[in-house]
Formats: C-alpha cells, sequence, structure tokens
C-alpha cells in the first residue's frame, strides 16, 4: 500500500484516535550509529516531528502530546542540554508561521518555568499568538515529570480540602485528572514509542492507564508518515474494553 493509500485507508477506517501521544525515543542512538554528535540526533528528530505534525492535522487528529523534554533530560551533559534548549527556541520560531497557516494550536505541559528565560519567552508568544487556532491541539511536554505533576496535584487538593473549597467526598476521577496539568485535554487513546524501549518513562502515568501502547523499533529521526499511519491502522484494529468484556464476546 502506497503512503496516499495508506492515509486514505486510515481516514476512511473510521475509529480515529482522538489523542495521540509520542515518546520521542532514539536520537542518541540513530547519532552514534552514523558516528555523529548527539546534537546531529536531536536536529533530525525535529525534522520529524514537523512531518508528523503535518500528517496528524492532515488526518484530523484533535490532539498530539510530544514528549519533549522530561525532568530527568536536566540531568544531561550541559553541552546537550544547551542544544536541545537553542534548537526549541530555533524551531518554535521557524515554524510558527506553519503552525497559523495549518490551524494548529501549541500548547505546553510540564513546569515550563524552568525553562532558560528567552526560551520560554519564544515559546510563550508562540502559545499566545496560536491560541485562538482551531485545528490540531499540539502539546508540548516540556520540563515534565508525571510523579511530579500526580504529586502537585495531590498538594493542590490538599490545600482546597483545609480551605473547604471541596470536600473529601468531591474527590473521584474527574476531579483529580482537573488538577494535572493536562486539564482539559482526554487523556491519550493511544501511545507510540519509538525506539524498541519496553517502558513508561513517567510520562503521563495518570492519563494512560487505559491507553493502548505501540512501540516500534524505529528510532526517532528515522519515523516516517507511514510509520505513523500504520500506528494509527494497528490502533483501529484494536477492541478497546477498558477491562470490560467486549459485546461479542458476552
Amino acid at each position: 500500500m502506497n503512503p496516499e493509500e495508506l492515509k486514505s485507508s486510515v481516514t476512511a477506517a473510521g475509529k480515529l484516535p482522538e489523542h495521540v501521544a509520542i515518546i520521542m525515543d532514539g536520537n542518541g542512538r540513530w547519532a552514534r550509529k552514523r558516528g555523529l554528535l548527539r546534537t546531529a540526533g536531536h536536529r533530525a528528530g525535529v525534522k520529524t516531528v514537523k512531518k508528523i505534525v503535518r500528517i496528524a492535522g492532515d488526518i484530523g487528529l484533535k490532539y498530539l502530546t510530544l514528549f519533549t523534554f522530561s525532568t530527568e533530560n536536566w540531568k544531561r551533559p550541559k553541552d546537550e542540554v544547551s542544544a536541545i534548549m537553542r534548537l526549541l527556541e530555533q524551531t518554535t520560531k521557524k515554524e510558527l508561521s506553519e503552525l497559523l497557516e495549518n490551524n494548529v494550536r501549541l500548547i505546553a505541559t510540564g513546569n515550563i518555568e524552568n525553562l532558560p528565560p528567552k526560551k520560554r519567552e519564544v515559546l510563550l508568544d508562540a502559545i499566545e499568538r496560536t491560541r485562538n487556532n482551531t485545528g490540531l491541539v499540539l502539546n508540548l511536554a516540556l520540563s515534565y515529570s508525571g510523579r511530579a505533576e500526580i504529586l502537585q496535584a495531590i498538594k493542590n487538593i490538599t490545600t482546597d480540602l483545609s480551605s473547604k473549597k471541596i470536600s473529601p467526598d468531591d474527590i473521584n476521577d474527574e476531579l483529580f485528572s482537573s488538577y494535572l496539568q493536562t486539564n482539559g485535554l482526554p487523556d491519550p487513546d493511544l501511545l507510540i514509542r519509538t525506539s524498541g524501549e519496553m517502558r513508561i518513562s513517567n510520562f503521563l502515568l495518570w492519563q494512560t492507564a487505559y491507553t493502548e501502547l505501540y512501540v516500534t523499533d524505529v528510532l526517532w529521526p528515522d519515523f516516517s508518515e507511514d510509520d505513523f499511519l500504520k500506528a494509527i491502522a494497528d490502533y483501529q484494529r484494536r477492541d478497546r474494553r477498558f477491562g470490560m468484556v467486549s459485546p461479542s464476546k458476552k
């Protein structure tokens, strides 16, 4: 099946996931295989981001969350962290016009106050300038930790319990979700991880309780539009039961 046929097949099949999250893994290994610095892998990975954002919008996906930079990533060598931050700034500036042209709304999840001031300013400007766009919502998980997010939610709930803004009887899944940084976003239907690693890596721990997982050995810089569409097609063939029995198997 050629790329256009695959795209048509995915869009015609229905059952399109509303929200896809991606752990973009393998930039370093991609560079090492080629005898290049890790920063070259990150630059190649940015090109993949652009392709995947475009195809996600083309097929009508509503939400795309990309695990861009974790809190643990701050512990990487300073030169690598600085290069990633420069890439974030440069790419945000360069791609803003295309985001506006394609009606993409940019948002960010995580402790973005930890970003260097200039980089944070560029990001916040792009978020503000795309805030009225009504197409794909592109969520960048930046300086993000799933455990830290849950702990902060608990602290905020405790504060509101103490001030009697809420009562213990109010606490349920829906209320807890409203205290998370992803408040307003649906939980991911599909989580894609590239590079073949079989772990969640502290990403959207609460939100992925019933998310369908798709792991591919393809390294992120090599991840193509076809690879993305194949992941969507695989999702469309699945029977999501959320812990229940499929009606056809009762």
